[in-house]
């Protein structure tokens, strides 16, 4: 994440490379351009500077509108948050439940690519992905709990995941709610870090993650030569 100032202004947040991800492509299609604009400058607002130290004018400001244009759009600044942060949910969760995902049949091959997509969406949405997790505290409780449904919905995935190769013995008699909880903290804490001009490319880093996965469920003595 940036390192706060007193102030980010517009241009700052356009330029700062560590507010470039693929954000700009997560938003419904029916919305307008308008409308997906200011949604895409909301993200690296809230990124930079919170969403309580956010202005509405900061917003608008960043697609070269007045203050008062994002109401045309959205009522209020919470319903902007609840719509990046719902989105973010909303297409992660479908990323890794693809009928691609769902064919594949051996339970580690489908740990592997459900744990190398999940990780590549959330490093390929990074900025999006970081107000996501990390600015929950600004949603409506009505729009909060609508958010936990598709978190609950999310774990639940990934617990059926593993357990299904606990079930079928391709993995060890693991604990599967923690073991879960650990891989999907290694696949999103890395939105605190990950740049896309980094090194790594996302799939790198899915590859990466999805092998330290396989590990945490291995059989004892299943990696030693």
């Amino acid at each position: 994440m940036p390192k706060r100032q007193a102030r980010w202004t517009a241009q700052d947040l356009a330029d700062d490379p560590r507010l470039k991800d693929d954000s700009p492509g997560l938003w419904r299609a029916d919305l307008g351009e308008v409308p997906r604009g200011l949604l895409t400058s909301a993200v690296r607002c809230f990124a930079a500077n919170g969403f309580h130290a956010t202005t509405t004018r900061d917003i608008s400001e960043g697609v070269g509108l007045s203050p008062a244009a994002m109401y045309v759009h959205f009522p209020s600044k919470e319903l902007v948050l609840f719509e990046i942060i719902r989105a973010g949910h909303e297409r992660a969760l479908a990323y890794v439940q693809e009928p691609s995902v769902l064919a594949v049949e051996g339970s580690a091959d489908r740990l592997r690519q459900v744990i190398c997509r999940y990780t590549a969406w959330h490093a390929r949405h990074h900025v999006a992905a970081r107000v996501s997790q990390y600015e929950l505290a600004g949603l409506t409780a009505e729009h909060y709990g609508a958010v936990l449904e598709l978190r609950h919905r999310t774990n639940e995935f990934f617990r059926d995941t593993v357990a299904r190769g606990v079930a079928d013995g391709s993995f060890a008699q693991v604990d599967v709610k923690r073991v879960t909880r650990a891989m999907l903290s290694l696949s999103i804490d890395l939105v605190r870090w990950y740049r896309l001009e980094g090194s790594d490319s996302p799939e790198q880093v899915g590859e990466f993650y999805a092998d330290l996965a396989l590990k945490l469920v291995a059989h004892p003595g299943a990696h030693r030569s």
